[in-house]
């Protein structure tokens, strides 16, 4: 979401991570029961919250989702009958996905009554619907599973604490070098806290036949 999005979320952060979530998760299903290759299908995915980027002191709020390539064929009764697989390396249009997430999003931010906080500017900024093919799920989720607890810097990148600074490094985006940053120790404290999540908060959500609330069998 564009940095002006951004700054209203992380003044109210309970709300405006849900507002994230249900306006994605929603998208997700809206956009796969009109896609060809899924009609009359339900999906399952999980998505995970994450705030930072490669720097801590940067605020990025978004959304990591793992789709399997596919849905789960439903008859008229509801009832699973197969598993339909989408076309190789193709799940749904990113415009597509892009125009109904805007529209959620702003539906959702005007329900928790922080729409007419977001500059009217931001919403014809760029929003960033990233779709990418990762191959099988066994291997996929092996390696992304130790990013779901991750925090928004661990220990090995901290390079120097005194009295009064903080040095760390990081790697810029697009780049295969590392930088040096240092900073001072209440600045690094603050970049720090700004990634803690409310009290309570869900950072893993599951969907649709992933959902602990299911009562799909997709195995019949």
């Amino acid at each position: 979401i564009p940095r002006e999005l951004s700054c209203v979320l992380r003044g109210h952060q309970a709300v405006g991570y849900r507002c994230l979530f249900d306006a994605s998760s929603a998208s997700l299903r809206d956009v796969g029961a009109v896609t060809k290759s899924l009609r009359g299908c339900t999906l399952g995915f999980f998505g995970v919250l994450h705030t930072w980027g490669r720097d801590p002191a940067v605020y990025h709020p978004h959304i990591h989702y793992v789709v399997p390539g596919g849905g789960v064929k439903l008859d008229d009764s509801g009832n699973a009958v197969s598993w339909q697989s989408t076309p190789k390396n193709f799940l749904f249009h990113h415009a597509t996905l892009i125009r109904v997430y805007k529209a959620k999003l702003a539906d959702e931010l005007r329900s928790a009554n922080l729409y007419d906080s977001v500059p009217p500017e931001a919403w014809e900024k760029k929003f960033v619907v990233d779709i990418q093919p990762v191959g099988h799920g066994i291997p996929t989720l092996k390696y992304l599973a130790p990013y779901v607890h991750r925090v928004a810097i661990n220990d090995s990148r901290i390079l120097a604490v005194d009295e009064q600074t903080v040095t760390y490094k990081i790697r810029p985006s697009k780049s295969d070098r590392t930088v040096t940053k240092q900073v001072a120790g209440e600045v690094f404290v603050s970049s720090f806290l700004q990634h803690v999540l409310p009290t309570g908060f869900h950072k893993v959500r599951h969907y649709g036949w992933m959902s602990p609330s299911s009562k799909l069998a997709i195995d019949q």
